[in-house]
């Protein structure tokens, strides 16, 4: 396995079967050895800089009822909330001062937030904060939709594709949601010139290693800025209730197979990957991760935003607490940086 991990690392690329066969490996010294080799090409292209962007999850209202996810529509027990313009954008100033200079506005798929709001936040962020990026993750829309933003100063947006593959895409979304315009949505992104992120859920109900393969070869067409992939996690109040939940030894070894089929890719350690182990962004950093994404949202609403059960929301996930998240890293030996975190298209 070593030997493929090299060429891996050397070529960033596998025939199909080699890289299922590391999709599939479970052996804990190949384990160790692929994240070893993902952390150094992790640090040649970003040394020991870690970015952090200030999320603001700002609705939990969906219009949509994917099967896997505690903001479903069909969740009645969910305790919805919206934020106002104007209490996203103390978010940002709190964000700002805290030394944050990447906003990600996340939400569900919520009809009250038009293309006119939308544009308009934005054009207000960006004015209070030009050296700022801004991020957009709030689901699937039209190509004119997505221009508009883009028009308005939206930087970057984050779609994961969930899965490539559309039989599977079919066991985790009710109809009118389809693999196919998901598939649209990013390409739309980006031939609009957005710096695009995708990714998946690992251990997602139904998930078969050949799927996972058919992920990394849409990402390898694809070729995003960013890839984000995090365990999944159940939640009761969804039709997956019973299903297991995603592992940290899986979700760390695609992490370092996506650093090295992407070498200069921003890959989060997510809140998910904190949330199912303590030590899980510090793992995934360890495997290849160089982004994390504390939470700016106000207090009230961090328990609300419930995409899976028992996320963490308090302490070092929180962004007030940035310096807590500085010191974790460090314990590592990576480094937390202020700066907008863009993607580079060559080593340093």
């Amino acid at each position: 396995m070593k030997e493929l991990i090299d060429r891996l690392a050397q070529q960033q690329n596998l025939p199909d079967g080699e890289l299922l066969a590391l999709i599939r490996n479970t052996d804990s010294e190949t384990e160790r050895y692929l994240a070893q080799t993902a952390d150094r090409v992790r640090r040649r292209w970003y040394g020991t800089d870690v970015y952090v962007r200030g999320l603001i999850e700002f609705t939990n209202i969906c219009k949509n009822d994917c099967y896997y996810c505690g903001i479903r529509r069909s969740n009645t027990h969910a305790d919805r909330y919206r934020l106002t313009e104007e209490e996203i954008l103390r978010c940002c100033r709190a964000g700002w001062e805290l030394g944050y200079r990447t906003f990600v506005l996340q939400g569900g798929e919520d009809p009250w937030y038009t293309d006119e709001k939308i544009c308009n936040l934005v054009k207000r962020i960006k004015g209070e904060y030009p050296e700022c990026a801004v991020t957009l993750s709030i689901g699937e829309k039209s190509r004119e939709s997505y221009a508009a933003y883009r028009e308005a100063g939206a930087d970057r947006y984050l779609l994961r594709h969930e899965t490539a593959n559309e039989n599977h895409y079919r066991q985790l979304h009710p109809e009118p949601l389809s693999c196919a315009n998901r598939k649209r949505c990013l390409r739309d992104l980006k031939e609009l010139g957005y710096q695009v992120g995708a990714g998946f859920m690992v251990g997602a109900p139904y998930q078969k290693p050949e799927y996972i393969l058919e992920d990394l070869r849409f990402l390898q067409e694809l070729q995003p800025d960013m890839i984000g992939i995090g365990p999944y996690i159940t939640h009761a109040d969804t039709p997956f209730r019973d299903m297991p939940s995603g592992g940290l030894h899986e979700t760390l070894r695609l992490l370092s197979i996506l650093r090295l089929l992407f070498p200069g890719a921003l890959i989060p350690a997510t809140t998910a990957l904190g949330t199912i182990h303590p030590q899980g962004r510090e793992l995934g950093m360890k495997a290849g991760a160089n982004v994390v994404m504390p939470n700016l949202s106000p207090a009230a609403v961090r328990k609300k935003y419930e995409l899976y059960e028992n996320k963490i929301c308090t302490g070092e996930e929180a962004a007030e607490c940035r310096f807590c998240l500085e010191r974790r890293m460090e314990s590592v030996g990576y480094r937390v940086v202020v700066s907008r975190g863009d993607v580079k298209k060559q080593p340093v």
